[in-house]
């Protein structure tokens, strides 16, 4: 795993965020930090989560999005005393007919794996023009990703206090992340977006 600050100016509030597969911390570079300390963390190859002391922020908040969704509950400890949590477009059963991503259709992504598919889905995430040749990583590895998220086992889990879910994914099938979060305590908000909505924030607060 990787990790990148995206704004560090010793703020005492912070925002953790969990990314999605495949990218980076450019994926959400349009977002504006305003008073808030942020650090992204991506590439899911491993999982180990650097010793990076929380303690000193007043303010804490995870923001996670698509596999981060799921990855981030290994970190359970680390992250349990925050005081807000944020799943975007993605569950905590993540491969899985009814609640994620069809295990079906997951493994095919697997097997047949190339550059054409992976430019399909930068263009099935509905990710800006801009970014829809953004690929930070090598096929290979980005293959090794996918097959390393599907085989994580995750016994703890964080209770979300809000879902933000686009009606209009094509990665994580909308009905089946409906029927998820309306399982849990999380305050549910649908929108009218694609898997990728971060251009339609303009403040990581908004996201909160």
């Amino acid at each position: 795993m990787q990790y990148k600050w995206i704004n560090k100016n010793n703020s005492s509030s912070l925002i953790v965020f969990f990314n999605g597969w495949g990218m980076d911390e450019k994926i959400v570079q349009n977002l504006d930090c305003g008073s808030f300390d942020i650090i992204a963390f991506f590439d899911y190859r491993s999982f180990s989560l650097p010793k990076i002391d929380f303690s000193c922020y007043k303010k804490k908040y995870l923001i996670s999005w698509s596999m981060g969704v799921y990855v981030c509950n290994l970190f359970y400890e680390e992250l349990k005393d925050f005081d807000g949590y944020t799943a975007i477009n993605g569950t905590q059963k993540p491969v899985d007919d009814n609640f994620g991503i069809p295990v079906n259709a997951y493994n095919l992504t697997i097997d047949n794996f190339n550059e054409l598919t992976c430019k399909k889905f930068m263009k099935k995430i509905s990710v800006p023009s801009n970014l829809q040749n953004y690929c930070p990583r090598s096929l290979d590895e980005l293959k090794d990703e996918l097959i390393s998220l599907r085989d994580l086992k995750i016994d703890n889990f964080i209770s979300f206090n809000k879902a933000i879910l686009s009606e209009k994914d094509r990665i994580f099938p909308f009905d089946n992340m409906l029927k998820f979060w309306q399982e849990t305590n999380a305050q549910i908000i649908r929108t009218d977006a694609g898997h990728y909505l971060f251009n339609k924030y303009t403040n990581w607060s908004d996201l909160i």
